[in-house]
């Protein structure tokens, strides 16, 4: 597979839209041995600039196998998903990969990053690689009460990681 070298920005509006529609595809790998990738569904994130620097900002909470993940490693990628891998995203999201291989179960193809140990999915179309250089978590005391309500209510607040991008690359 050809994958181009792109400015963060490129398609940033795509990415975006497609969050907040299908949700992306969050990678990192599992500290056991061997390693093995791991995927969630992400509905929640932002880019932006940060100390000069362009992040990409997820919330990870601290129940999901990721969070572990992504504690042991300080790194993650965020792939955008093609308009057909909409029941990939659903089923990624319900499913945990403590229980199951997610990559194997869905068809996926774990590709090597060139700046992250975590890795590429060769079916989405763009990859933003991360190495988290902040983060903290939401605070309970300071969250707006209909958002603590509706989100929250069972607790299990989000840890916030604010990714530098290293790297992004598209399918040509």
């Amino acid at each position: 597979m050809n994958l181009t070298e792109v400015e963060y920005t490129r398609n940033l509006d795509a990415t975006l839209r497609q969050m907040a529609e299908t949700g992306l595809l969050l990678s990192s790998m599992a500290p056991e041995q061997p390693p093995k990738p791991n995927v969630m569904t992400i509905g929640w994130g932002n880019v932006g600039i940060l100390w000069g620097r362009p992040v990409f900002t997820v919330y990870v909470r601290p129940s999901r196998f990721t969070f572990g993940c992504i504690e042991a490693s300080d790194e993650f990628v965020v792939s955008v998903p093609t308009e057909q891998m909409r029941d990939v995203c659903m089923e990624a999201g319900s499913l945990s990969g403590r229980d199951v291989d997610k990559f194997a179960r869905l068809g996926l193809t774990a590709l090597e990053a060139a700046k992250v140990g975590a890795p590429l999915i060769a079916e989405c179309v763009r990859h933003y690689e991360c190495r988290v250089i902040h983060c903290n978590d939401v605070v309970d005391a300071e969250i707006d009460p209909a958002a603590r309500a509706d989100f929250y209510p069972e607790g299990n607040l989000h840890r916030i990681y604010y990714g530098q991008i290293l790297r992004v690359t598209e399918k040509e």
